[in-house]
């Protein structure tokens, strides 16, 4: 199977978790947005979604899905969404649509979060991918100092903003072994909106798609 068709899979196994009069969240991605074309055949089960991004909610609008505000809908009863890594233990790394902020949100505020991917984004441990961090731009430099303290290796997304006007800092070099220490140093530096690390709120289910089908870890 293609990576392609893995993502697929794993996006239709994630459909099983939808129930009738749902408002459910909905990340941003190549393999969010397999999932929101088959939503696309069930739209008729949701009363809608909120969106992580504004490409999102312009996918979802596309299908015929009413977008709605997080203020207004309260929790949400369920969350999927793709990742760059993920461990067994379901820790994972997201950002690299640059859409962490409001990704972080939407978990923080759903009952259950179902990650999606394909099954190359298991790894033994985090860190291979450049982990992003969203800044308040008058800070990037601060936080840069800071990270290198740390001993990561930040970088700059060069002709980036995020949907809430700030900067990313990709770092990389970072062998991650204990996730939720490391989230929460980077959300205390003074300009982080926050990092990429979900580890503080992980996933529920992780659904991979592989040669053999699609695997669920919970």
């Amino acid at each position: 199977m293609t990576p392609d068709a893995k993502k697929k899979a794993a996006a239709q196994a994630a459909l099983d978790y939808v129930e009738s009069g749902w408002v459910i969240g909905v990340g941003t991605g190549s393999t969010a947005n397999h999932f929101i074309d088959g939503l696309a055949k069930i739209k008729g089960k949701l009363d809608g979604a909120v969106a992580s991004s504004n490409a999102t909610a312009e996918r979802l609008k596309r299908i015929g899905i009413p977008v709605l505000d997080l203020n207004a809908t309260g929790d949400l009863p369920l969350y999927v969404d793709g990742a760059d890594e993920a461990t067994k233990h379901l820790y994972l790394i997201k950002g690299g649509g640059g859409a962490l902020t409001r990704e972080k949100i939407i978990a923080a505020a759903s009952q259950k979060f179902v990650c999606i991917a394909d099954d190359s984004k298991l790894v033994g441990v985090l860190g291979k991918f450049p982990l992003p961090v969203e800044v308040i731009p008058m800070a990037r430099s601060l936080v840069a100092r800071k990270i290198v303290e740390l001993g990561g290796q930040p970088e700059l997304r060069p002709n980036f903003k995020t949907d809430n006007g700030n900067l990313i800092l990709d770092v990389h070099n970072l062998s991650i072994l204990n996730p939720v220490e490391l989230e929460a140093k980077l959300d205390h530096l003074a300009g982080v909106v926050t990092n990429g690390l979900f580890a503080r709120r992980p996933a529920d289910v992780l659904l991979l798609g592989g040669d053999q089908g699609v695997r669920t870890l919970t």
